[in-house]
C-alpha cells in the first residue's frame, strides 16, 4: 500500500478542528457525517465498513450512483463525501459540481482506482478537497477524511506525481507518447487480475473470485507491475488504461 501525502497539521489547522468540534457539540452531533458514492458492491462495503468502525465518523448513506447520490445528498445534508468517478449514469466530477452549489457543501473526497494526469486535474477543477486511490488501507481512508475535515488536501503518493507532471509539463497531456508505445503481453489470468484491480478489489477478493490462493494473486501482479515497469497499483492502473488494455468509462 501506499502512503498517503498528508499536510502536517499546523497551527491553522488545529484552529479549524477545535471549530468544527464546537460547531457539532452546539447542534448535538459529534460524528463527522459521511456519504459514500461507489457502484462497486464489494469496494462499496469495505469502504462503509472503515468510515462505520471510526468513532469520529457517522456513514449517513450509500449510493451506487449519481441519481441515488443527489437525492441522499438533500436528504442528509452529510459533512463529506467520498465519490467514486466512474458511476454508471454519469461522472462522479458531476455530482461534485453539484455538492459545490448547495448552500452548506460537503467537502469532497475522490477514491477511485484512476489517477491519471485527466481524472485528477478534473476532479480538482470541479472542487474534490482530496483524492484518494482505492488501494488505500482503512486507517489511510478515515485519516484522509479527518485531514480533509481539519483543512488538509490529502492526495495518495502516486497522484501527487501526476498533479506535480501537470504544473512541470505546462498541462502537456501525461499519457501523449503511449500510441508509440508497444502494449504488454498479458495472459488470459494476468488480464482477469489486472481488470479486478483496475476495480479496486483488494487482493484477497480477487484470490476469492478466481478461485486462486493469494499467493498465486501476489505473483500475477509481478507479472503485471513487470510488464507494464510500474511499482504500484495505482500507477499499473494509469498504465494500462492509458495503452487502452481497461476502460475509465463506467
Amino acid at each position: 500500500m501506499e502512503a498517503l501525502v498528508h499536510h502536517r497539521e499546523d497551527h491553522g489547522q488545529l484552529l479549524l478542528r477545535v471549530a468544527w468540534v464546537v460547531r457539532a457539540h452546539e447542534h448535538g452531533r459529534l460524528s463527522y457525517r459521511v456519504l459514500l458514492v461507489e457502484d462497486d458492491p464489494h469496494t462499496r462495503e469495505r469502504l462503509a465498513r472503515s468510515v462505520r468502525e471510526h468513532a469520529e465518523l457517522a456513514l449517513v448513506g450509500q449510493a451506487e450512483n449519481c441519481a441515488q447520490a443527489l437525492a441522499l445528498m438533500h436528504q442528509h445534508h452529510p459533512d463529506a463525501m467520498l465519490v467514486d468517478l466512474g458511476l454508471p449514469d454519469g461522472h462522479g466530477t458531476d455530482l461534485i459540481r453539484a455538492a459545490e452549489k448547495l448552500d452548506v457543501a460537503p467537502l469532497c473526497m475522490v477514491i477511485t482506482a484512476f489517477g491519471d494526469e485527466k481524472h485528477v486535474i478534473d476532479a480538482i477543477t470541479a472542487g474534490a478537497c482530496a483524492y484518494v486511490l482505492k488501494d488505500a488501507s482503512a486507517r489511510e481512508i478515515t485519516q484522509a477524511i479527518l485531514d480533509m475535515r481539519a483543512g488538509g488536501s490529502p492526495i495518495s503518493a502516486a497522484v501527487a506525481r501526476y498533479v506535480l507532471a501537470h504544473f512541470r509539463n505546462g498541462s502537456k497531456p501525461a499519457d501523449a507518447n503511449h500510441d508509440e508505445v508497444d502494449r504488454p503481453d498479458f495472459s488470459e489470468r494476468e488480464n482477469q487480475v489486472l481488470q479486478l484491480v483496475a476495480k479496486g478489489y483488494s487482493y484477497q477478493e480477487i484470490a476469492d473470485g478466481l478461485d486462486l490462493s493469494i499467493n498465486t494473486v501476489r505473483e500475477h501482479i509481478r507479472k503485471i507491475y513487470r510488464k507494464l515497469a510500474v511499482r504500484s497499483r495505482g500507477a499499473a492502473v494509469y498504465e494500462a488504461q492509458a495503452l487502452g488494455l481497461i476502460s475509465s468509462q463506467p
